[in-house]
């Protein structure tokens, strides 16, 4: 029954993303729907991540952030990566058509922007704004405004992964941090 409401879950995100996608629309409008586009795409001299926020804190005056990142694999390279890494054997399909592969959990740090944008799935798998602030409380198990979590913001393994967009401007600034959806 889980798996039933799992996949019925990843195909209303698949057909809203086809919809909204369909609508036309330029990338720096918002979409009509309660889903964000991911990856996010950056301007000319910033760049985005994939990976799990270890944690975020306030310190001096600014959020600092440490981030493992990941990367998100599909097509062969998904493919050949969960066959070594034994997830499947050769000729079977990759689940979801996707393969993280985590390399060494390197941390990284990186500064935040106080006023950046956040996004975090929710249980009707949609995505909620909220304030790096209050990201950084339910990093750390409180959830004030009672957030129906879709599932757990860290940890290895059980947290959904972050996009986060990185300026292109000393300190280089995390400019925007989305959860992304895995079914």
């Amino acid at each position: 029954m889980r798996r039933l409401r799992l996949f019925l879950a990843g195909l209303a995100v698949l057909l809203v993303s086809v919809a909204v996608a369909c609508a036309g629309g330029s990338e720096s409008e918002a979409p009509k729907s309660a889903f964000v586009r991911l990856p996010p795409a950056a301007p000319a001299g910033q760049w985005v991540l994939f990976g799990h926020i270890r944690s975020l804190a306030r310190t001096s005056g600014r959020f600092e952030m440490r981030f493992d990142p990941a990367w998100v694999l599909s097509g062969v390279a998904a493919e050949r990566a969960a066959v070594e890494d034994k997830v499947i054997l050769p000729g079977d399909p990759v689940p979801n058509d996707h393969y993280n592969v985590e390399e060494g959990h390197r941390l990284l740090t990186f500064v935040v922007a106080a006023k950046a944008p956040v996004t975090i799935v929710t249980r009707a798998v949609s995505h909620t704004s909220i304030t790096v602030s209050e990201l950084a409380q339910l990093l750390r198990g409180k959830n004030p405004r009672h957030r129906p979590l879709f599932g757990p913001l860290r940890g290895f393994g059980d947290g959904f992964g972050f996009w986060i967009r990185v300026g292109d401007k000393y300190p280089n600034p995390v400019v925007s941090l989305n959860q992304a959806y895995q079914p």
